[in-house]
């Protein structure tokens, strides 16, 4: 098949999922969890007894005891996920306490995390400090196997490209839903562009191949006869990630739900971008040093 012939298409299609993502990114950004930004996340939970209590109540509650909550939100049946500046245990101890008395029932405490500023800035710099070294380090070890700049660089074009289709997807699942980007975030973050790479690696592997077997075939040719006897091999592999993954997001707990999401929107764009990203931007490569030259 010529799967060259709709090379534009799949540039297309790439953009219709890019362009709104990038969108909301310029405009909305996304939603820092407190690793990021410094602060306390609580999480409590009441019985099955008291449906009724609002995000609302939550917050009076807080906000009578002196302390304000940034944000307050359902994170599961009767749990409450509670963001505010950085407070003590002593403190968590008085919410508890008031909500005991407005209640008749003291919530049972999930989680408690309190991280400073000063942290989270660094731990914001070492998490962009990282995707710049790995981004660095696969391009020059793909052009270096592949004893071309073209391959390299295509391959981290291809990898950007999942990077924007996952911070896109959670800028925009933060700015309606309210989903933060934690530490969890940037771990799947740098699995997938790995993954990514490593699919993407396994056609230009063909592709160099075939070159060295058919010297005089068109660059264009070669290039669709190693997306054909690749591609049920990507597909295979990536299917069973994805059905893992679904079960999780299905089953999994609400604390890893939005990473096990993370993996899921990353995988399904890397399987993509390996066949239909990167071998497309091998092709106008050549296309264009023919008609320069």
């Amino acid at each position: 098949m010529n799967w060259m012939k709709f090379k534009w298409l799949y540039f297309g299609l790439s953009a219709l999922v890019l362009i709104p993502g990038i969108f909301s990114l310029v405009l909305f950004g996304l939603k820092p969890s407190i690793d990021f930004t410094g602060g306390t996340l609580l999480e409590l939970k009441f019985s099955v007894q008291h449906p009724a209590i609002s995000i609302q109540q939550v917050k009076e509650i807080i906000t009578e005891k002196g302390l304000e909550a940034s944000s307050v939100q359902f994170s599961g049946e009767n749990t409450f996920l509670i963001r505010t500046r950085p407070i003590t245990k002593d403190d968590v101890v008085t919410i508890k306490a008031a909500m005991a008395e407005k209640f008749a029932e003291k919530p049972e405490e999930i989680r408690f995390e309190t991280v400073g500023p000063i942290l989270g800035r660094e731990l914001l710099i070492k998490t962009i400090v990282a995707v710049i070294l790995a981004a660095s380090f696969i391009m020059a070890y793909v052009a270096w196997q592949f004893k071309n700049a073209k391959f390299g660089i295509c391959a981290i074009l291809a990898m950007f490209h999942d990077s924007f289709v996952l911070l896109g997807s959670f800028s925009l699942l933060g700015h309606f839903l309210g989903v933060e980007a934690d530490t969890l975030f940037v771990t799947a973050m740098l699995t997938i562009l790995s993954f990514s790479v490593h699919d993407t690696v396994v056609v230009y592997d063909r592709i160099r191949e075939s070159q060295r077997l058919l010297p005089g075939v068109p660059f264009e040719d070669i290039v669709n006869k190693a997306i054909t006897e690749t591609l049920s091999r990507s597909l295979n592999n990536s299917l069973t990630i994805i059905f893992m993954l679904f079960a999780l997001l299905l089953l999994g707990g609400t604390t890893i739900k939005w990473f096990v999401a993370a993996l899921l929107i990353g995988t399904i764009s890397g399987t993509y971008s390996s066949t239909f990203t990167a071998s497309p931007l091998l092709v106008v490569w050549e296309q264009l040093k023919r008609r320069k030259s």
